[in-house]
């Protein structure tokens, strides 16, 4: 039987998530590709495990994560039920909803029938009770947001989840739902939100909507699908998203981008610090950022990622280096 390291809550940092009472770790570990069912058990436990070592106590699915759809799921209800499940209540699980799931018209988007069997479907492949945080997964152009942010309020009255959460949501959908939840007594956790070095979208005006309505944000590709890694400086390894041509295209590896990485790369070691580590608190240093989301495919690249957390302070010449860098 696992048994956690006891030392894991003086490793990690905690975040209040905007207004709210709920802390989250600065680093999160999200569940989107590498615990499906084409990967092995055995590294899915492991990559778990050592994260909640770590101090993470933040996992993030969704109902089509894995592949297959569905399958990310049912990992982490395999692992939850023969090791994780003396420390569920130590545990953020969260979980959306949103994407294609199933065929026909109540498969995907945002409509209450969708939402409302959708989290019916991921408890009974998790095996939980509840999830911590349930998102709505992307925001839908045809169904009314009061009809999404009901089933939402909905889904947290009835005791599916604890809280409710947004993705992809950009600042004016943001101020929407969450004048439609306050009105319903259930406030907006979070936005989850893709933002890294290479995706500033946030900054033009997203940022300042977190703040003045009180919502937290958590990050996913902080690392641009490994683009901010050293993985590419000297080319593109054979077991790579790049080689497979899958979340990341080979195409995206110009040698403009590969030129600026290894730039970013230089500064990162004048920090002591991994290209990954010094993106990931590059991130965190805004106030509005709850946590980062991780994907990771080992052991080493969790340990690499929770790193970060030892500096992610930046002083203003290292910025406004790293804001030339990208601005070439």
């Amino acid at each position: 039987m696992y048994s956690a390291d006891p030392s894991r809550y003086g490793i990690m940092k905690y975040k209040y998530s905007g207004k709210s009472g709920l802390k989250l770790p600065l680093i999160s570990l999200g569940l989107w590709q590498n615990f499906g069912g084409y990967e092995t058990l055995e590294n899915s436990r492991s990559m778990l495990f050592r994260a909640f070592d770590l101090g993470i106590t933040h996992f993030d699915l969704a109902n089509n994560y894995g592949p297959p759809p569905g399958a990310a799921e049912e990992t982490f209800g395999r692992i939850m039920e023969k090791d994780l499940r003396p420390y569920r209540d130590e545990m953020i699980i969260s979980s959306k909803a949103g994407y294609l799931m199933w065929d026909g018209p109540y498969g995907e988007w945002g409509s209450r029938k969708y939402l409302i069997a959708s989290i019916d479907q991921s408890l009974k492949r998790t095996g939980l009770e509840y999830f911590d945080i349930f998102y709505h997964h992307r925001p839908d152009p045809d169904t009314p947001l009061e009809e999404t942010m009901g089933a939402l309020d909905q889904i947290v009255r009835s005791g599916k989840a604890l809280y409710a959460g947004v993705s992809n949501y950009n600042s004016a959908q943001l101020s929407e739902a969450v004048r439609i939840l306050s009105s319903l007594g259930t406030p907006c956790l979070i936005n989850q939100v893709k933002y890294n070095m290479f995706n500033r979208w946030v900054e033009e005006d997203l940022l300042k909507t977190l703040s003045s309505t009180g919502v937290g944000c958590i990050v996913f590709s902080p690392l641009a699908q490994g683009l901010l890694t050293d993985r590419y400086i000297n080319g593109i390894p054979d077991d790579s998203r790049a080689s497979r041509n899958f979340t990341l295209q080979k195409a995206q590896l110009t040698d403009d981008v590969l030129s600026k990485i290894r730039e970013l790369d230089n500064i990162a070691k004048q920090r002591n610090q991994t290209l990954a580590q010094m993106s990931l608190a590059w991130v965190l240093r805004n106030k509005e950022v709850t946590s980062a989301l991780i994907g990771t495919s080992s052991v080493k690249q969790v340990e690499d990622a929770a790193a970060a957390i030892d500096n992610i302070e930046f002083s203003k010449e290292e910025l406004n280096h790293i804001d030339k860098i990208l601005n070439e």
